[in-house]
């Protein structure tokens, strides 16, 4: 790298606002990038801005980026980039964390399996562009959508880079949200090892992490360096009984779990034809309370019955006026949400190592290799067995039913006789049942990704110009395997129509050994459910330096590059040779992709235009030409205008493009059952809103397809931003940026609100039968709509001396001003969706920040952080949305949620570092909220906001042996 000249005075303010662009920590020690303190001449290296193909020493460019350097993400206590991204305040909300989606997901999200995604600016983890050493990785083997964060060697990283703009004119789709590239060392020499706890004082969901680095060789004495690094990583189960917030057992507050699947089985009526009119009860009971029909009934629940909580933890009465099913007054409700786990265990082991050989004074060649292996477990709660009339492969059938003999039988018969009377009971019959089955264990999906990526490259300069060129080969494979809690469905079928298994034990009471001992010899444990690989292979090459002219402001630069790529990607589905149905288990066959590949062809332009002293101005471009899409062009502008030292100006202008993932356009027909109370055929009941009380608005429960279409269009954007930046001293700084982001032509599972609301233009989307009965809405994928969000993000920091050290005051702070959608590109925005709740997405809250303080004399730094995030409108419960019920403690706001961290480090022993924190230092619960649990993770509380660990204590020991 060429060493440059002093900084001219307009210089001056990047290099003030170097170090607090980044976060308090690291603006306290010497910049990475060889800025010094402030007030200072500085000689800086020619750098690559993320953002930028161009080669600088202006690094306070026309576009915003954060940087977060390794001592500020070891101070805070951060093990991993998904810890980082939720603590990044220009990250989304979403459904991207291991929390967030270790339960019940939406259909984008099935199939995740230990998957943790970017998501900037809430666009979503495949509209974030995430790179390693400013190159692409492959997305995760499951979904190919996108990079899953937990194969990043996190541990070696030297720093963060987040270009917080659109970059598809600097590296091609899915950059709309932004960029995030993380970058490790490109040298080492020495030995030096890591180890870190992260331990809750509540227990559960501790974290532990060993790293140990090694390099030999100096790059400029001996023309070559080698180094590696290492890192094993565990992440403990924390369970959801773990925490007592975690409880959806508050209907007074508007929630409550919608299941009548107990482990003291409630008994249903399943009509008064068929085969339904063979059970025990005959088409309901008469409430003699007040003569309303009864068709689920707990028998711990009757009046004068020792109650739902006396039939096993987690048990409580149904919220039968919440979910407006006043036919079972009588039943009981399990807390399954809560019986789900909050952090999904998890073992990881990381390398990257990296080979450099000088060739030469200004050229040389190296061989980066990254590999890493992730397991994580996701556990749901055990299944919930439910008798029907039918026999298909996912229904247990009619054998289901209990048969008519022994204890529990007559228990069962008693208890309704003695309540109902015995006129319109079949004493003999079997008894149809809803059970959650606690004998046959918790279901678990153990999921095993291996990610590599190998590169080799060149990079040097011919005189005045710097260029860089490499071939790579990047692989994510995953297998999701069967590891508890699944069985075979003949022979379940088989055990629970013997009565076997007692669904209606109480506590203290057990199965017998034979029921145990037949559950063991169906189980399904360690058969492999789906696996996918997801394959890269890159050449790419950029060239970049000054054209020889120059403007009144300087030189002109330049950079201009090929990428060319390949992408890949397979998917079993179901590679059983012998496919025996297993109960329950989310086998994918509809979607089996063979081998299906494109290639994709792009060369890049790009010009810094110094105009004048104060004002610069980048010109870039890129051309695109995908296998299957045709191409696609897309420009960038943006623009430096700095008047005075103290003040610059800056903006941008550019379009982007995501194209569609695999799946989305080659996935077979997926059909899942509507489980919702709250549909309503639209054409007979405007607004498909269910209420019993209105003809034509009855309760449907159809199933809805979801799938790929070969035909579908790339997504389109359009990118805006305009900042400001104030540096009037050496203490203090400030930086506002606005933005906006509007999609087009946007990518998604047809959305059933609209699909609703213009029933007219999407009848054929409702699938009806014979009788004109709904059975099914296809959802599948479509181009349609778009979006529109715009937003202020804010930094601002102090600096100065006290009691012998140096201070520094960080604010940094996103502002979401505007979130919009629209399900048509004819139809207009809705109404403002920020500070409301959004299910499955980005839930746009208003306001977030982190407020930073930092202190330093000799060895000692200490660090105090405030997290706050800004509270919303709550989503409303099914009974006061139809009006049949209001809650009486119901409240529709969301609080907010502010959390405080503490560090301190030392470095008083030669070649040792030691940090102890606390995380959430006054142990704050997640604020309540009332969402309806069948439709997202998070039991009572919101895993897209809060960290449910509570109170934590992190110790790290740093110890350089070389």
């Amino acid at each position: 790298m060429s060493v440059q000249a002093p900084l001219p005075k307009r210089h001056r303010l990047a290099t003030a606002l170097l170090a607090s662009l980044c976060m308090p920590a690291a603006a306290m020690a010497q910049s990475a990038q060889g800025a010094s303190g402030p007030g200072q001449a500085t000689d800086l290296d020619k750098v690559t801005v993320t953002g930028s193909r161009i080669k600088r020493t202006d690094v306070e460019t026309q576009l915003p980026i954060t940087t977060i350097q390794k001592q500020q993400i070891d101070a805070l206590g951060i093990t991993s980039a998904e810890q980082l991204l939720m603590h990044l305040n220009i990250a989304g909300n979403s459904s991207d964390n291991l929390a967030s989606n270790g339960g019940i997901v939406n259909e984008e999200q099935r199939g995740n399996n230990g998957v943790s995604g970017a998501n900037l600016r809430g666009q979503g983890a495949d509209a974030t562009l995430v790179l390693l050493n400013g190159r692409r990785v492959a997305t995760h083997g499951l979904k190919g959508r996108a990079v899953d964060l937990n194969s990043i060697p996190f541990a070696a990283l030297d720093r963060v880079e987040v270009l917080r703009d659109g970059a598809s004119a600097i590296y091609g789709t899915d950059a709309i949200g932004g960029v995030i590239n993380f970058i490790t060392r490109t040298d080492y020499t020495g030995a030096e090892a890591s180890a870190f706890a992260d331990v809750t004082e509540a227990g559960g969901g501790n974290i532990y992490r060993a790293n140990l680095l090694a390099g030999w060789g100096d790059i400029d004495t001996d023309r070559w360096n080698v180094f590696g690094t290492v890192t094993y990583k565990k992440n403990e189960v924390l369970r959801g009984t773990d925490r007592d917030f975690s409880n959806t057992f508050q209907p007074d507050r508007g929630l409550s779990p919608d299941t009548r699947g107990t482990p003291f089985a409630t008994v249903f009526s399943l009509g008064t034809t068929g085969t339904g009119a063979n059970t025990l009860i005959r088409g309901g009971q008469i409430d003699p309370l007040d003569g309303s029909r009864q068709t689920a009934i707990n028998i711990l629940n009757l009046p004068g019955a020792a109650g739902c909580e006396s039939g096993g933890d987690m048990m409580g009465p149904y919220g039968y006026r919440l979910w407006n099913v006043p036919t079972s007054r009588y039943a009981c409700a399990w807390d399954y949400p809560a019986a789900a786990i909050i952090q999904q265990p998890q073992d990881s082991v990381d390398f990257i190592g990296r080979a450099t050989f000088k060739l030469s004074d200004n050229h040389q060649a190296y061989i980066e290799l990254m590999g890493s292996e992730v397991d994580v477990k996701k556990t749901f709660e055990p299944n919930q067995i439910s008798s029907s009339t039918s026999s298909a492969a996912t229904s247990l059938g009619p054998v289901t039913w209990y048969p008519s003999t022994g204890a529990a039988y007559n228990m069962i018969y008693d208890a309704l006789a003695a309540y109902f009377g015995a006129a319109n009971l079949n004493y003999g019959a079997p008894i149809a049942y809803r059970w959650r089955c606690i004998a046959c264990g918790p279901r678990q999906i153990e999921t095993n990704t291996r990610s590599y990526r190998l590169l080799a490259a060149f990079e040097g300069t011919f005189g005045k110009w710097d260029y860089n060129a490499g071939v790579s080969r990047a692989s994510s494979k995953s297998e999701s395997t069967l590891a508890g809690g699944y069985h075979y469905t003949d022979e379940l079928r088989q055990i629970l129509g013997s009565g076997l298994l007692n669904p209606f034990l109480l506590p203290g009471q057990s199965q017998t050994p034979e029921a145990m001992a037949a559950l063991q010899a169906a189980s399904a444990t360690g058969v492999m459910l789906y696996g996918g690989e997801s394959i890269m292979t890159q050449i790419d090459a950029t060239l970049s330096g000054g054209l020889g002219f120059s403007l009144p402001g300087g030189e002109v630069l330049a950079a201009a590059g090929v990428d060319l790529r390949r992408e890949e990607f397979k998917f079993d589905g179901d590679s059983r040779v012998n496919k025996r149905p297993i109960f329950n288990a989310p086998f994918d066959e509809s979607n089996i992709l063979d081998d299906v590949s494109r290639d994709v062809k792009a060369v890049f332009a790009e010009f810094l235009l110094p105009v004048f002293d104060s004002l610069d101005v980048t010109l870039a471009g890129r051309y695109d030409r995908y296998d299957g899409f045709g191409s696609t062009t897309n420009p960038k502008v943006s623009f430096k205008y700095q008047p005075i030292e103290a003040l610059a100006f800056r903006g941008a202008y550019s379009t982007g493009f995501k194209v569609p993932s695999f799946n989305q356009l080659f996935n077979g027909v997926t059909e899942t059952q509507y489980t919702g109370l709250d549909l309503a055929d639209p054409a007979t009941c405007p607004g498909g809103v269910a209420n019993a009380n209105i003809p034509g608005c009855e309760t449907i429960r159809p199933d809805e397809w979801f799938g790929g279409k070969e035909d579908l269009a790339p997504e389109e954007s359009t990118q805006k931003s305009f900042g400001v930046v104030f540096a009037p001293t050496d203490w203090f700084n400030l930086s506002l940026d606005w933005w906006e982001i509007e999609r087009e032509n946007t990518i998604r599972s047809a959305p059933r609100d609209i699909l609703i609301q213009y029933y007219d233009a999407f009848s054929a989307n409702w699938i009806r039968d014979a009788n004109g009965e709904v059975i099914a809405i296809d959802r599948r994928y479509i181009n349609s709509g778009g979006s529109l969000m715009q937003g202020i993000e804010l930094d601002g920091n102090l600096m100065g001396e006290l009691a012998g050290g140096n201070w520094h005051l960080n604010l940094n702070g996103s502002y979401i001003d505007t979130f919009k959608t629209k399900g048509l590109e004819t139809l207009p925005y809705s109404d403002n969706l920020v500070g409301d709740y959004v299910r499955y997405y980005n839930l746009p809250i208003k306001w977030k920040h982190t407020l930073s303080f930092a202190w330093r004399r000799g060895d000692w730094s200490h660090s105090l952080t405030q997290v706050y995030r800004d509270g919303y409108n709550d989503e409303l419960p099914v009974s006061v949305r139809n009006g049949t019920y209001i809650p009486p403690e119901w409240d529709s706001t969301v609080s907010s949620y502010t959390t405080y961290n503490y560090s301190v480090s030392w470095s008083g022993i030669d070649n040792m570092t030691a940090t102890f924190g606390v995380k959430n230092l006054l142990d704050e619960d997640p604020p309540f909220t009332a969402h309806q649990n069948d439709y997202a993770a998070g039991a009572a509380w919101e895993p897209r906001i809060a960290d449910p660990r509570g109170r934590a204590y992190t110790l790290m020991l740093e110890y350089k042996f070389l």
